[in-house]
């Protein structure tokens, strides 16, 4: 999921190597704490937050095949 959520994120920003997902796991779900350059985050959030929602779509979505839940928080 880490990978995921980073390929996504990088493949948005000006700033790839500005791009940062950390992740903490507890037993049935996962948080993924992405955090970007300030000048990107408008790119990540997106209109009336509508890039992060499909972000945390796709992760979700992800998540499902091996069972577990996924939280995908965006950070400054």
């Amino acid at each position: 999921m880490k990978e995921l959520l980073e390929s996504i994120a990088r493949a948005l920003v000006d700033y790839p190597d500005e791009v940062f997902v950390n992740e903490i796991q507890n037993e049935k779900s996962i948080i993924l704490e992405l955090k970007v350059a300030k000048d990107d985050m408008g790119k990540v959030i997106g209109k009336q937050g509508r890039i992060a929602k499909a972000i945390r779509t796709v992760v979700k979505a992800a998540a499902v095949k091996d069972n577990r839940r996924v939280v995908v928080d965006i950070i400054q």
